[in-house]
């Protein structure tokens, strides 16, 4: 277990320095000079772009940029953002409260609707099943700027139940929650059905009933604790879907946070700030994924004595 994590975390600086490599390379190949964004003057005087460019290190070769870049990158210095003339450790630190705050939320909220829908669907009438089947198709499918349209026009435009844009608390959550929500909700849901369904026919199952419990108690406090084992799984691949989603979520309903920086450091060619963030959420996918593993061989035994 020990040399298994250890690969995994080698693994993971790999993943992270290839991300960081990756955002640095798109960035440079993007239309643009990024001496315009530090000066945010669309027309300055040439000696002035000319002098900032060269004490940015701009008219340098774009190895050399590349080593410097990896070299600050490696020492923990994500440098200054262009645009805010401020650290982007700070300008994270700010934003990352609220992104935690809407993801978690939406994997609550998320989880939350598998359980029940999963629980009320799984071995019941082919109707029902494939009723449910088909939401959960259409909730994945939909890209999620057009769910928060869609909820924004019925809910905030229409019946004023939530703010449209902006807003704080639970009912400023509420909207971009559920949006980010819905799509994961649809997958968690299939795949919780299928485990239930193949739990609801194992021996435990079938003796549970035997000694006189019910249906809904054979499905609540036996089946459904075996069936969430691949949601276990799935959470990894989820953290990836919850911070690329939050960039689309937060950019609709104009909310604070990572996604919605990450969106304008982008248009404002800001390399640091885009980079930064890029670290960030490639850093936390990996030690996430690591995480739901080694949780994962907790649960499963078999998978300890196969990791030799």
């Amino acid at each position: 277990m020990i040399g298994w994590t250890l690969r995994r975390l080698l693994l993971s600086v790999i993943v992270v320095f290839g991300a960081a490599t990756v955002t640095f390379a798109t960035l440079q190949l993007t239309p643009g000079d990024p001496t315009y964004a530090v000066l945010n003057n669309p027309s300055p005087p040439p000696e002035l772009v000319a002098h900032v460019r060269h004490d940015l290190g701009f008219d340098r070769p774009v190895a050399d940029q590349y080593t410097r870049f990896l070299g600050r990158l490696a020492t923990g210095d994500l440098g200054r953002s262009y645009q805010l003339d401020q650290p982007v450790w700070r300008v994270i630190t700010a934003q990352l409260g609220s992104t935690v705050e809407l993801a978690a939320a939406g994997f609550v909220l998320a989880l939350g609707a598998a359980v029940v829908l999963a629980t009320a669907t799984a071995g019941r009438r082919p109707l029902v099943r494939r009723a449910s089947a088909a939401l959960e198709l259409l909730s994945v499918s939909t890209p999620s700027f057009w769910t928060g349209i869609v909820l924004l026009t019925f809910l905030s435009f229409r019946l004023h139940l939530f703010p449209a844009t902006g807003g704080t608390g639970p009912r400023g959550l509420a909207l971009p929650a559920i949006t980010l929500a819905l799509g994961i909700a649809g997958a968690y849901t299939q795949v919780l059905r299928e485990g239930l369904e193949r739990a609801l026919d194992e021996p435990f199952a079938l003796n549970s009933r035997a000694r006189g419990s019910g249906e809904t108690a054979v499905r609540l406090r036996h089946a459904l604790r075996h069936a969430l084992t691949p949601i276990v799984t799935m959470s990894g691949w989820t953290m990836g879907t919850l911070l690329t989603g939050a960039v689309i979520v937060e950019s609709v309903f104009s909310r604070q946070g990572l996604g919605r920086t990450l969106a304008t450091a982008i248009s404002g060619h800001d390399l640091p700030l885009v980079t930064g963030i890029v670290v960030l959420a490639a850093a936390a996918f990996t030690l996430l994924n690591i995480a739901v593993d080694l949780l994962y061989r907790i649960l499963d035994p078999r998978l300890r004595e196969a990791a030799p």
